[in-house]
């Protein structure tokens, strides 16, 4: 069971694709397409509905962040918004939150969640972000960075944003997968692939970039973050049983995404 994850900044969404995506050999130097910013409007609606209650969004990633940060109330927090389920956790905490996203349609889809007043910005993490320097106690870059090749600017801008000593929460999907699904990988490449999904009946095409553990922590590093944290969280103890996967041992942990807590330098 694969968790796929979307890459609009910052946001926890994730379902479990109808089908399995398949391997096709690709490498740094092939000629993939970039996902245009704006990829996820036409079908932000179905996903949005996929995810809503899914196991992988609801019950895993969304609660462990929620966990990792702990209080938060009174925290001025940059998060994505997807259509919104992190951003209301985080507001219904205390926290006053400012969310992006790069499509558009998932703007709309929060700004119906949150309220028309709520702090939104259509904006992309592989450009400047629309913050000044220093603004937020935390940042959240949930289930974002395998989307992208290079980590450098969106950690960078991260960075820029957060307070000396500031929080960075970093979710991706787990590095050790694809070694285990796809053997002839070279696990220590930085490499894509193509993935095609089905939201409550519409298909999408997903690129995800894999890399390695190393490569994660060297790009947090070189941007100057410190790891405080890695972690690899357990669904809630509130999942519903009939969502959790079948397992001879602990059906409540498995291995699907890594949780990176980081701290900002001086």
């Amino acid at each position: 069971m694969r968790p796929i994850v979307r890459r609009d900044v910052c946001v926890v969404h994730a379902t479990v694709p109808s089908r399995p995506a398949q391997w096709r050999g690709m490498t740094s130097e092939s000629s993939t397409a970039e996902q245009r910013p704006d990829h996820y409007d036409a079908f932000a609606d179905a996903y949005a509905r996929a995810n809503e209650e899914g196991l992988f969004n609801r019950w895993y990633a969304r609660p462990a962040v929620l966990d990792l940060l702990d209080d938060v109330a009174g925290r001025r927090i940059d998060a994505g918004c997807g259509s919104g389920p992190l951003l209301a956790d985080l507001e219904e905490r205390g926290a006053s939150v400012a969310g992006f996203d790069a499509s558009p349609a998932m703007i709309r889809l929060a700004r119906e969640r949150l309220g028309a007043e709520a702090d939104l910005e259509v904006a992309d993490l592989t450009q400047p972000l629309p913050y000044g320097d220093e603004a937020f106690d935390d940042a959240l870059a949930v289930l974002v960075l395998h989307y992208l090749e290079d980590w450098s600017r969106p950690l960078g801008e991260l960075r820029r944003v957060l307070k000396p000593g500031g929080r960075l929460v970093v979710v991706v999907n787990h590095p050790v997968i694809p070694p285990v699904l796809h053997p002839e990988l070279d696990y220590f490449a930085t490499v894509p692939n193509e993935e095609e999904y089905d939201f409550d009946g519409v298909s999408a095409t997903l690129t995800i970039w894999y890399r390695s553990l190393s490569a994660m922590s060297d790009s947090f590093t070189a941007e100057g973050f410190r790891i405080l944290t890695i972690s690899e969280q357990p669904v809630s103890p509130e999942t519903p049983p009939e969502l959790l996967p079948p397992s001879e041992s602990d059906p409540t942990r498995f291995i699907g995404f890594i949780f990176f807590v980081l701290e900002a330098g001086s």
